[in-house]
């Protein structure tokens, strides 16, 4: 899917998951997401059901996704007592 949003271009690489679906249709999904034509980049954010409107979110290099991988990992060992 690539689309033009104001000034950038973005095109979604893979579709990896949905976190949560809100009341109005929109989705928090996981993706990689090519930005401006480079590299794809691990992305949350929502979006609306066609892909071609999108909340604010937070893009991951391979390397920040494996360090927040390890962070999570061990929260939801804490968690789980």
């Amino acid at each position: 899917m690539a689309a033009r949003k104001d000034d950038f271009k973005f095109e979604i690489i893979n579709q990896l998951g949905v976190i949560s679906e809100g009341s109005k249709g929109w989705c928090k999904e996981f993706n990689r997401v090519s930005w401006n034509g480079r590299e794809p980049k691990y992305d949350i954010r929502d979006w609306d059901a066609e892909h071609s409107d999108m909340g604010k979110g937070i893009t991951l290099t391979e390397q920040e996704l494996r360090k927040l991988y390890e962070l999570l990992t061990a929260e939801i060992a804490l968690l789980n007592g």
